[in-house]
């Protein structure tokens, strides 16, 4: 059963903090990922952009499922 004290936490987080690391990963991705076909060894930072970008349905997810966050 979900704790919906998580489920708080989970929306303060998704509405105050993804979404600008969502948008900040975003511009990052776009230039770095068009240099890493080019560049092999940016494609690790370009996972890792990528996961910033998909930051905001991880945090919906979890809230939904009222997942712990530690």
């Amino acid at each position: 059963m979900p704790n919906p004290l998580w489920f708080i936490f989970w929306l303060l987080v998704f509405w105050f903090v993804s979404f600008f690391v969502a948008f900040f990963c975003a511009f990052l991705y776009i230039f770095v990922y068009a240099f890493a076909s080019c560049i092999p060894a940016l494609t690790g930072i370009s996972d890792i952009l990528l996961q910033g970008v998909q930051f905001p349905f991880y945090c919906g997810k979890a809230m939904l499922e009222g997942k712990a966050a530690f």
